[in-house]
């Protein structure tokens, strides 16, 4: 069986690095500590749960820069309304990569 080739659409896991996790949780306490949400402005902020180092999510590729190292650009789809832009990642096993879903 041949290997996948990335495409834009296809849905692959992304592994967040420690930065990755900073960024996110740092967007997500700022809207908290903004106040918008209980001042019922209609701005809409990031809010979810916690992101930690290792944590994987869901992501849809939406740019592939170079198929010979397979680097991609990728909408990740983080628990909660918000999402991460994660760019130029290339496919592995460790955080701030993407892999294919395992077949089960």
């Amino acid at each position: 069986m041949s290997q996948p080739q990335p495409s834009i659409g296809r849905i692959v896991h992304y592994k967040v690095t420690a930065h990755d996790a900073e960024q996110i949780n740092r967007r997500r306490k700022d809207f908290h500590e903004s106040r918008s949400a209980d001042e019922h402005t209609g701005f809409v902020g990031h809010v979810g749960n916690g992101v930690a180092e290792g944590d994987v999510f869901p992501a849809m590729i939406v740019r592939v820069w170079a198929e010979s190292t397979v680097t991609v650009n990728a909408q990740v789809f983080l628990d909660g309304n918000d999402t991460y832009w994660a760019t130029s990642r290339a496919e592995g096993t460790e955080p701030g990569t993407w892999a294919w879903p395992e077949r089960v």
